[in-house]
């Protein structure tokens, strides 16, 4: 018997578990240690710990002994700060507020990027690049740098916008308690909907041709290309820029607050985030805290249900 027979015996021969797996062992584990630390140690640091700071801020209360100039200390309040949240009408004004944002705008930026992706598929259009480049470049542009511009344009005193309307009888106040929540929308329109015609664009890119082949010699044509096949296969990334549109509507912030510094009728509750930052401003930090857990939990059922919505629908 050779050395090489005598050694394949034992392999076989030897217990389950006292088997080395191939590629195994600790130098391995080192090394996937050594990649995954520079991700795993800011997301320690920077989320899952402000999360948790802000969890534990939201269950504390502030106190105060000796009467009007005695001290103040902060103690363990239980579901205090929650109470105060939920029977907080401001609170549910803004929820309620965003809801009818998100409702309206969502819808608009997803169909609008939608079409454009499908657009950007077609061989029929020219200028493939400039055309991508040109609905994308607004994603580029910093969210506060946007809603300056926009307000520029919205100013009845600075707009060459409402200036040409005005003139040719129009008179439409984009600031106005009717309109304003609309000129916010459409800031996060322009926005974002470049971003979510790439990821759908992508999604377009990953269709094999042989089913395009196919169809066109049954006699399809291409808008039934366009939404008899297009558009199912690319679901799965219409559910996830809609998932993203739902999280980015309940954190709007940078829009209502660049606008309310020249309209009266955006007040600094306007939005749920712009709540959680008056009130700790006021230095009532638990009490803004419960208002951020609430949003977070809202968005968390918001977008988990849409998600096992479309996954029943799907039956996945």
């Amino acid at each position: 018997m050779t050395d090489t027979e005598t050694r394949v015996i034992r392999v076989v021969a030897a217990p389950r578990g006292s088997r080395r797996r191939p590629g195994g062992g600790g130098p391995r584990a080192g090394v996937i240690t050594a990649f995954l630390t520079p991700f795993f140690l800011p997301f320690v640091l920077f989320y899952l710990v402000p999360v948790g700071y802000a969890i534990w801020q939201s269950f504390r209360v502030v106190r105060r002994s000796g009467g009007q100039y005695g001290t103040s200390y902060t103690t363990f309040g239980g579901f205090q700060q929650y109470a105060h949240v939920f029977e907080n009408t401001e609170f549910w004004s803004s929820v309620g507020r965003i809801g009818l944002f998100g409702i309206v705008q969502v819808p608009v930026m997803l169909f609008v990027a939608l079409i454009m992706a499908l657009l950007l598929d077609t061989p029929l259009l020219k200028l493939k690049s400039f055309f991508r480049i040109a609905v994308f470049m607004p994603y580029a542009v910093p969210g506060v740098i946007a809603a300056i511009m926009w307000s520029y344009l919205y100013s009845p005193q600075l707009s060459p916008v409402v200036d040409l309307l005005n003139g040719i009888g129009l008179h439409p106040d984009f600031l106005g308690p009717g309109a304003v929540l609309w000129s916010a929308a459409n800031i996060s329109t322009w926005l974002w909907t470049g971003y979510n015609m790439l990821i759908m664009y992508s999604a377009l890119q990953a269709i094999p041709q042989e089913l395009y082949e196919a169809a066109k010699l049954d006699g399809a044509s291409n808008w039934a290309i366009a939404w008899q096949i297009k558009v199912p296969m690319i679901a799965p990334s219409i559910v996830l820029t809609t998932v993203f549109s739902i999280i980015g509507t309940l954190q709007l912030y940078a829009e209502p607050a660049v606008l309310r510094q020249i309209s009266s009728n955006i007040s600094s509750t306007y939005t749920p985030n712009m709540l959680a930052y008056a009130v700790a401003s006021g230095n009532n930090y638990q009490q803004a805290a419960a208002i951020s857990v609430v949003i977070a939990l809202i968005t968390f059922v918001l977008s988990f249900g849409f998600m096992r919505l479309t996954s029943k629908r799907a039956g996945l």
